[in-house]
């Protein structure tokens, strides 16, 4: 069987054959004269040399009839589809058999095409052609800066077909399906936990090597996850994009905003398996959970002592500094 680059050499001398041929032929010659006229009259516009490429294209190949672009009616060895023009033909040889010639001389990814290679050199170079209108924010990809900009318009046009949630992107609602499917095809090298998408089990992965590729500019934190910088550089600006439909009071995640929302509603989702109790955060049904377990896994480093909550060790380490922030509006004691 011949290889994509043979089938493509093939067809090419066969279309530069069959143009010699046309070229002797009484047609031939007369379009031949056609075109050095055009030239010498000077009338040689861009749209003039778009008429004489559609020309080319519609030239006979073997019996004078008039063929639209490049005919091949060769198929395809792995799917055996059929196409009219080499350059699908290769496309779809490329596909199926997973060829990637051009490789990058960076990095040595292998890529089917040049212009994927281009794209991928941005990663090398730091390259962002593309810039938001409203924030200024640069991507790489247009691609990319479409999706970020759906961030400002507030525009979803992902639907979920089994429940009414609306997504930015097709990426999240494939992600998003997999919560109705329970499919999760990612699975931790260390642990085995599986995941819904390969994002969650690369920030998964990091709670076992201790990563932290996210530092905040403005002090020394490091994050695992880039939406927990971006929640984290709140706390400098004092941003609080969301706000609660019922009281407007500001949050500056939207979990804190719905786990507020649920002081207004009295919704307790997260219940506890082992007794009855409800709570209105999955933090505070793992803080209860200790409670049943005996876990105390913050520890308070001055004594020897235990605590379920990073609030409880918080609180009792007052009591080692003196510190004493809150106090009496009567009679103005402190208290811890």
């Amino acid at each position: 069987s011949l290889s994509a680059a043979q089938l493509v050499k093939q067809e090419t001398e066969t279309f530069k054959m069959n143009q010699l041929v046309n070229a002797d032929s009484p047609e031939g010659e007369k379009q031949h004269q056609q075109d050095i006229n055009l030239e010498e009259s000077g009338s040689n516009t861009d749209e003039e040399l778009k008429r004489k490429k559609r020309r080319e294209k519609t030239k006979d190949h073997s019996d004078g009839s008039k063929l639209k672009g490049h005919k091949t009616n060769k198929p395809c060895e792995a799917c055996g589809k059929c196409f009219t023009e080499c350059s699908c033909l290769t496309n779809d040889i490329r596909k199926n058999r997973g060829e990637k010639p051009v490789l990058c001389v960076l990095c040595g990814k292998g890529f089917p095409w040049q212009s994927n290679l281009n794209i991928h050199m941005r990663v090398h170079t730091g390259d962002k052609p593309f810039s938001c209108p409203t924030c200024a924010k640069e991507f790489s990809l247009r691609g990319h800066l479409s999706r970020h900009i759906r961030t400002h318009t507030g525009e979803k046009p992902y639907h979920c077909k089994v429940c009414n949630k609306s997504f930015g992107s097709g990426s999240n609602l494939a992600g998003h399906m997999k919560t109705h499917t329970g499919e999760k095809p990612f699975s931790c090298p260390t642990c085995a936990k599986g995941f819904s998408t390969k994002g969650h089990l690369n920030i998964h992965i990091r709670t076992h090597t201790g990563e932290k590729p996210y530092p905040c500019k403005m002090c020394e934190k490091k994050f695992s996850d880039g939406c927990h910088l971006v929640c984290h550089m709140r706390t400098h600006t004092g941003e609080k994009p969301f706000s609660c439909p019922t009281c407007k009071k500001c949050f500056s995640t939207k979990d804190n905003m719905n786990m507020h929302i649920r002081t207004h509603t009295g919704k307790k989702p997260y219940k506890c398996k082992v007794c009855d109790k409800s709570f209105t955060s999955t933090s505070d049904r793992i803080t209860h959970m200790r409670t049943h377990t005996g876990e105390k896994p913050y520890h308070c480093k001055v004594c020897d002592k235990s605590f379920t909550s990073s609030s409880n060790r918080i609180r009792h380490m007052k009591t080692h500094t003196g510190e004493k922030p809150f106090s009496c509006l009567t009679c103005a004691k402190g208290v811890c």
